[in-house]
């Protein structure tokens, strides 16, 4: 990295780029006279780290002077004091230790203020994960140039790290070529540290292009005939780099459309909101798309610059009592996430109803997949038990959060968990009801008299099925639990009688409710049946087969056929998005049916199991 232009990127000129500046449009248009004009075909794209892929160290400099009230541009002084054999440069190069680096460093910059300055502290700010994350717009970007056959490399000046590692901050399994200067003891501009990592690609310098932040660096790989793009943005350098390759470099969000009108959100405030949230002057226009899962609270994919949120929000109108906690979702993610339990990682809680009309809460956008349907086609039996047997665990692991320690003693906690959601429920229900179900009725009074003893208390999902997990896209790991607005502390098995709802529906059952598996031959799919799946959970939880199954299963569609009664009275109104349960007035009485089926065999049981009568 050459010294000079080390801070080049001030704060100021991080706040800029809402539009393209002229000299930005001039190169995007030459970048389309090459394109069109035929110029060459590319076969590798090459990275420079910091100010590309991470925060540059000028932007980081900048802002933690500021916090710390040293004076702007003392870092910079201090780096670029002693050209090419400063305390920097030999540290890039792997000539001097990180101790020796910090002690120079130190007194360099306490030289020029006449006081302390605490460098140590900005070192490690700089290589934190909090600061050294990569760009999601450059993830998306190498992520789709792999995908169309082209070869990536990072090319970086960077150093190594007290623990004797080199500091790189990113997925080595995103490039093909890996070439550090501290490993090879040369730095940028050196052209030879460029023909290094061409002959590592085997390619041809005509043959890549480079992006970098660095002028000199950029000069030095146009003398050797390197394509290159010079990042003062890392959204307008993707936009460059599609121009030239020809092809787009975003990915497509899934199982997202345009927001409606009628869940729309005030976007500038929304936008100063998250503005003052992530500290930072963010590019670009605010990008809102509403996700078509999870229907019952909206659920929106945000993006403002390089930032990539999940923002979910109460939906508008009025609700039964105790549904659509965001604020309880908020909590629980919060400390399942130290508890080692995979969910999205929430940033921040917004109870003030002035900021969108609703309290929400954001969290990371986490990409993966979603299997919505239960037989997961396409894939082969090995890969569909495998991801049953992820799913199984996932919830072991859940049940097993150690209440105390996670915080969560106090989080709704019931001795009797069953009784007191009977309540709740049969509250909901009476709230919500359009007409007498029989089936309904009779579980109501059924249910309340053959409760079971809850043989312990954990965390309960409350929602926990297939749909609402997010899976890795190579392997069956489950990267994040979604939909916790139901959970609460109670019986386990609950969680588990409700995540085996799908065996028994049919499916024919309206997808963008819950697609069935009753239908389907299991065996040759590869897919668990409810009896195994259950076998599976109390082996891994080292817990006896409860005998009252029925009585869960029962349980649980007595609960779906409440919710699916909620959706169709909020339905009405149009309150809610689920289109199916409008269009189905035979839904509830459907499931509450099956309700009853299960009820009928656990009377049986419970029945065969009475001791004879002498008379």
């Amino acid at each position: 990295m050459n010294i000079r232009q080390l801070f080049r990127s001030s704060h100021l000129q991080w706040a800029r780029r809402a539009t393209f500046p002229k000299h930005i449009q001039g190169r995007l248009q030459r970048a389309r006279q090459w394109a069109h004009s035929g110029g060459g075909t590319y076969r590798a794209v090459i990275f420079d780290m910091s100010g590309v892929l991470i925060p540059s160290p000028g932007r980081v400099a900048a802002e933690w002077e500021l916090q710390n009230h040293i004076p702007p541009g003392t870092l910079r002084k201090a780096w670029i004091s002693g050209g090419e054999n400063g305390p920097w440069m030999k540290l890039m190069r792997g000539e001097i230790t990180t101790e020796d680096f910090l002690q120079e460093f130190g007194r360099l910059c306490s030289e020029i203020v006449k006081t302390s300055v605490p460098v140590g502290s900005f070192f490690s700010l700089l290589t934190s994960d909090q600061v050294a994350k990569q760009f999601p717009v450059m993830t998306e970007a190498i992520t789709q140039i792999r995908a169309k056959g082209l070869r990536t490399a990072v090319l970086s000046n960077n150093f190594y790290l007290p623990n004797g590692k080199s500091f790189l901050p990113l997925d080595r399994r995103q490039f093909d070529v890996v070439v550090e200067s501290c490993l090879e003891g040369v730095c940028k501009p050196d052209p030879r540290i460029y023909k290094l990592c061409l002959e590592r690609l085997g390619l041809q310098p005509s043959e890549s292009i480079f992006l970098d932040d660095l002028g000199p660096n950029l000069k030095a790989a146009t003398s050797l005939g390197i394509r290159t793009i010079q990042v003062d943005d890392p959204e307008t350098a993707v936009k460059e780099l599609e121009t030239l390759l020809g092809f787009t470099m975003r990915m497509v969000i899934p199982n997202t459309g345009p927001v409606r009108e009628t869940v729309e959100i005030p976007r500038d405030s929304l936008e100063k909101y998250l503005k003052d949230l992530l500290g930072t002057q963010s590019t670009g226009p605010l990008e809102l798309l509403r996700f078509d899962h999870g229907q019952s609270s909206p659920t929106y994919y945000v993006r403002l610059g390089n930032h990539q949120l999940v923002l979910k929000r109460k939906p508008p109108g009025t609700f039964v009592p105790s549904t659509h906690a965001v604020e309880r979702e908020f909590r629980i993610m919060k400390a399942l996430a130290n508890a080692g339990v995979p969910v999205p990682k929430v940033l921040d809680l917004c109870e003030d109803s002035g900021v969108i009309g609703m309290p929400f809460y954001l969290m990371e956008y986490c990409p993966g997949l979603i299997y919505r349907d239960p037989s997961l086609p396409g894939l082969e039996p090995s890969q569909r038990r495998a991801i049953y047997t992820a799913m199984n665990r996932v919830l072991c692991k859940i049940h097993s959060v150690d209440l105390k320690a996670a915080g969560l003693e106090d989080y709704k906690k019931h001795e009797d968990y069953i009784p007191q959601q009977m309540q709740t429920w049969i509250k909901q229900y009476r709230a919500s009801e359009m007409g007498t179900i029989p089936a309904m009725e009779r579980l109501m009074q059924w249910l309340p008299c053959h409760l079971p003893k809850q043989q312990k208390t954990t965390v309960v999902h409350g929602n926990f099925r297939l749909d609402n997990l997010l899976f890795h896209p190579e392997k069956a790991e489950v990267l994040a639990v979604l939909d916790w607005e139901l959970s609460t502390l109670g019986d386990p098995l609950a969680d588990v009688a409700f995540s085996c709802l799908a065996h028994y529906l049919p499916s024919s059952f309206p997808g963008s409710l819950l697609r069935g598996l009753r239908d389907c031959d299991l065996t040759p799919l590869g897919i668990p049946s409810a009896e195994e799946y259950l076998r599976m959970y109390c082996s891994h939880s080292e817990i006896p087969p409860p005998e009252n199954w029925n009585f869960y299963m029962a349980l649980s569609f007595f609960r779906m056929a409440i919710i699916l009664q909620g959706v169709r009275k909020r339905s009405l109104p149009g309150q809610a998005g689920l289109a199916a349960a409008e269009q189905n007035e035979k839904l509830t009485e459907y499931v509450s049916n099956l309700a009853w089926d299960f009820a009928v065999k656990e009377g049986f049981r419970v029945f065969k199991e009475m001791p004879p009568q002498n008379h």
